[in-house]
């Protein structure tokens, strides 16, 4: 078998041994990626066969499943649903409301630590504030529903009433049972809980800023104020717009924190697209396993829709794309 020329970056001619040759001799590294690749089409790729089903009605049958072309049924079903806008548009608000605030207070806390002489309560209150990232949302949900509680036991209506804010006739307020409460109260949960985590990234930034700039605006008689207005916050400038471009991305596929928190007293501004998803599947009698791949296929694609939105913006802030 004839060998192949190449010429090298050198600009040297080979002559390249034939494919099967080349895998032989590098058979071990095969060998190790095979274990990965197997995981991947069977955990990624073998799943999105499903989507056919988007396009039929399924039907549980003596013999099984069964399924009957549809078409675009279920896409117009979906679009002539009040309750998949409700969600759609909630996915939306609530996703980025929760993005922009997290941001702004990690930037802010970020800013404060940097500010910190000490450095033992430097470290010890990065620590404090790290630790609720590393709790489910189970536990956290569990926590603040106690606090929370309308009950004896909900120490803010507690505290609300001693303060006198709440008279002894009025009734305990059931934070998460009010439409008026709740996204209040989300967003307080995941600025306490999310916070620590992304000062990770901003504090990061901030070791590095060149010490010579603040050197050069003490010398021209800055306060810390101006320091942290001129020379801090412009350094952190681009950082926080990669952090938004790349997390925006992400923004349909809020379930978990939304899951643990909300009830039907709320799902008129609680209720995402992956709950309502969840809920058609499997809190309904007779659940249409079509209707609900449909609502996921849209879903997964206004998902890809951002990402190639976020990549393209990516390109013209960092000058190069996040795929």
């Amino acid at each position: 078998m004839s060998k192949k020329k190449v010429v090298t970056s050198t600009g040297v001619e080979v002559r390249q041994k034939p494919l099967a040759m080349r895998m032989f001799n590098h058979i071990g590294y095969y060998v190790m990626f095979l274990p990965v690749a197997l995981f991947v089409l069977v955990m990624n790729y073998w799943p999105m066969l499903g989507v056919r089903y988007a396009f039929h009605n399924t039907k549980f049958t003596t013999k099984g499943l069964s399924l009957e072309w549809c078409g675009l049924d279920h896409f117009e079903k979906m679009f002539a649903t009040d309750a998949f806008w409700t969600s759609f548009f909630n996915t939306l608000e609530l996703s980025i409301m929760k993005l922009l605030i997290t941001t702004f207070t990690a930037v802010i806390v970020s800013v404060f630590l940097n500010e910190m002489g000490n450095l033992f309560a430097k470290k010890t209150l990065q620590t404090i504030i790290y630790l609720p990232h590393f709790m489910s949302w189970a536990v956290v949900a569990a926590i603040f529903s106690l606090f929370l509680s309308p009950s004896s036991t909900g120490m803010v209506n507690e505290y609300l009433r001693d303060w006198g804010i709440l008279a002894e006739t009025d009734k305990n307020i059931y934070f998460l049972a009010s439409q008026g409460w709740w996204r209040p109260i989300f967003y307080i949960i995941n600025i306490w809980k999310e916070t620590g985590w992304g000062t990770i990234i901003f504090l990061a930034t901030l070791s590095g800023i060149n010490p010579e700039l603040y050197e050069a605006a003490d010398i021209d008689g800055a306060t810390r104020l101006q320091k942290i207005r001129f020379v801090t916050m412009p350094a952190l400038g681009n950082t926080i717009l990669t952090v938004l471009i790349l997390n925006l991305a992400k923004v349909m596929n809020m379930f978990e924190s939304v899951f643990v928190l909300y009830n039907p007293a709320v799902y008129e501004v609680s209720d995402v697209c992956a709950t309502y998803i969840y809920r058609q599947t499997f809190a309904v009698a007779m659940p249409n396993y079509g209707y609900t791949t449909a609502v996921g296929l849209f879903r997964s694609l206004v998902g890809c829709f951002l990402v190639l939105v976020c990549n393209w913006a990516s390109k013209k802030v960092r000058g190069r794309g996040i795929i």
